[in-house]
């Protein structure tokens, strides 16, 4: 069989034994030659990788929805109200077993989903309070109507 060419980066994370392409010269120009056949060695060297990028992919759609939901908790504007409300949705689905659902990230990252889900309820709860106390002293005091009662007049005093 003939040799696949592998960039020579993509091997740096891979252990020692498999990095043999370095100790026999088969590396030339950042790219290393293997035999296309070691479908062991592949699974190896591109686990790691793999793994890699589907954590980075899970940390990025927990900290946008993270975003979204802070960002947008307060907005009024539809666009962002939506926003705010799909992942408000997305951290309260417990039945969620899609891959990319909060529970599974939740799992797979090693975090506790009701614990952060009581975090982040008890934030937006604090949120909305503070800003409807915020609104209501911008408010100006409304003045107490009172009726006029006339002076008595001098006149009325002397009778």
């Amino acid at each position: 069989m003939g040799r696949a060419l592998v960039k020579a980066n993509q091997v740096k994370s891979m252990s020692r034994r498999h990095t043999y392409a370095f100790d026999f010269g088969l590396a030339t120009d950042g790219w290393i030659a293997v035999e296309p056949t070691d479908v062991d060695g592949f699974e190896r060297a591109y686990k790691k990788t793999v793994r890699e990028g589907e954590v980075r992919l899970m940390v990025a759609v927990f900290e946008d929805a993270v975003q979204c939901f802070q960002e947008y908790v307060l907005s009024t504007r539809p666009g962002e109200k939506r926003l705010f409300q799909e992942a408000e949705e997305w951290f309260l689905d417990k039945n969620g077993d899609y891959i990319f659902s909060f529970e599974f990230i939740c799992e797979s990252l090693g975090l506790h989903p009701d614990q952060i889900r009581r975090g982040l309820m008890s934030w937006r709860d604090a949120k909305q309070k503070m800003a409807s106390l915020q609104r209501e002293s911008r408010r100006p005091a409304k003045l107490m109507r009172t009726r006029h009662i006339p002076r008595p007049s001098r006149l009325a005093k002397r009778g």
